[in-house]
């Protein structure tokens, strides 16, 4: 019998209408992408689409009406995980936990994070797009074997 191989998922963020090829070719490869906002632009989607179906969420500077359609929270499924992916970690109002979510992915703080908590994996990858204060520019992968999930950052440029 075949053992099913885990999923490997990308995870981008706050690209501000930034398509770094580091960027691409740290996603290439995924059997998926998530994108946690801050978007900014239709062409952005498109360029990862390329690579991988995208699942994303809207951020407080993703507005026109290319953002129209895109919520802000998302809930994707991968094997057994529930994946929570909302931009901003304050706009999460209930516990994780108790809506069988497995991880939540947030951007919007710039800062790339891996934590768990109560069970649950915290990821942000990080942004992607310009450099903001001495933050690093990072994306994540994140592995789904069935309900376990693990993630690793990346340093997209030095």
């Amino acid at each position: 019998m075949k053992m099913k191989t885990p999923s490997r998922i990308g995870v981008i963020s706050d690209t501000h209408n930034l398509v770094r090829p580091e960027a691409l070719a740290h996603l290439a490869g995924c059997e998926a992408i998530i994108h946690a906002g801050d978007i900014c632009g239709q062409p952005v989607l498109d360029a990862l689409a390329r690579i991988a179906p995208v699942n994303a969420v809207r951020g407080n500077n993703d507005t026109g009406d290319w953002a129209a359609s895109l919520r802000t929270h998302e809930i994707v499924t991968v094997q057994q995980t529930k994946i929570l992916v909302v931009h901003d970690i304050a706009d999460i109002k209930s516990d994780p936990r108790e809506d069988g979510i497995g991880v939540v992915i947030t951007g919007h703080s710039h800062k790339p994070l891996i934590d768990t908590r109560d069970g649950v994996l915290y990821l942000n990858p990080g942004s992607a797009g310009p450099r903001r204060f001495r933050l690093p520019v990072t994306a994540a992968i994140l592995l789904i074997d069935g309900a376990h999930a693990e993630a690793s950052l990346h340093r997209l440029i030095e």
